[in-house]
């Protein structure tokens, strides 16, 4: 599969590309991997269309952004632990992932990247948002900027609107080992060590505070970088198909699983990959 062969069209101004010309299925050489890797980290997130992956197959293209890991709170599919079900079914009125976020920032190395495979989606509906943390950052007062560049952010797993998304899946698929409450610091701004840009990393489902400020104190400025960071032009919204693989890179961007399909059953499987220390 030679490089020239994708063809690789933007969802937005601000992120996220669909890729086609290839077929993750088969064995990619280096120089596809190559430009794959080169289109995530310049859109941040990059789809496929109408492909079909055994979960053997997923954990090998997975390999090719980082190390697939586990998440901490629900059990993966029979036999591939890291690969998480990611389900709503017709009677369920919470979905998983409902509120901006990147993904597990309460754990000490967060996964740099996720994988989400559409394996059953409704007729419409369930539509993923995603935001720039680069140009969140970027587009803030150099005043506030300065503020923000020495400030350290405390996240934790037990924020009660957060707990309530991933009840059922615990209720279904919960892991017995699961701690009560992850919770870690991490810089407000992070560098990424590709890329070498700056990005916002604090969101409203995980972030509860500032290091060494109380949560009354934080919560004005957490609440207006959440609002801040997804305005309508840091944005792109997909629609997802059966077959659609999504990749986001959790180091610049956020994302919001829209919950507007209640009746309708939506399937799909979730891989994060690369366990890595923000700095």
């Amino acid at each position: 599969m030679a490089r020239n062969e994708l063809e690789i069209r933007p969802l937005s101004g601000a992120v996220g590309a669909e890729i086609f010309g290839v077929d993750l299925a088969q064995e990619l050489d280096d120089d596809t991997v190559a430009a794959i890797r080169q289109a995530w980290l310049d859109h941040l997130v990059i789809f496929f269309r109408d492909q079909d992956l055994p979960p053997a197959k997923l954990l090998g293209l997975a390999r090719h952004f980082g190390q697939p890991i586990e998440y901490p709170f629900v059990k993966g599919i029979d036999g591939f632990p890291e690969i998480t079900p990611v389900i709503k079914l017709e009677r369920e009125r919470v979905n998983f992932g409902g509120l901006w976020h990147s993904d597990t920032t309460y754990l000490e190395q967060p996964p740099m990247g996720t994988m989400l495979v559409a394996r059953e989606v409704p007729p419409y509906g369930g539509d993923t948002l995603f935001a720039n943390m680069y140009l969140a950052y970027e587009r803030l007062s150099a005043g506030l900027r300065d503020l923000l560049d020495g400030l350290v952010a405390v996240n934790s797993s037990a924020k009660a609107d957060v707990t309530q998304t991933r009840e059922d899946r615990i209720r279904d698929h919960g892991r017995n080992d699961a701690r009560p409450e992850y919770e870690a610091l991490h810089p407000v701004v992070r560098t990424h060590p590709e890329t070498g840009k700056k990005a916002l990393y604090v969101n409203t489902r995980h972030t509860v505070r500032f290091k060494d400020m109380t949560d009354e104190e934080s919560r004005p400025l957490i609440d207006f970088l959440q609002a801040h960071c997804t305005r309508p032009e840091f944005t792109a919204r997909l629609r997802w198909q059966k077959g659609t693989i999504g990749i986001w890179d959790n180091r610049c961007c956020q994302h919001f699983a829209i919950n507007d399909y209640h009746g309708q059953r939506r399937v799909l499987w979730r891989l994060p990959v690369g366990a890595e220390l923000p700095v």
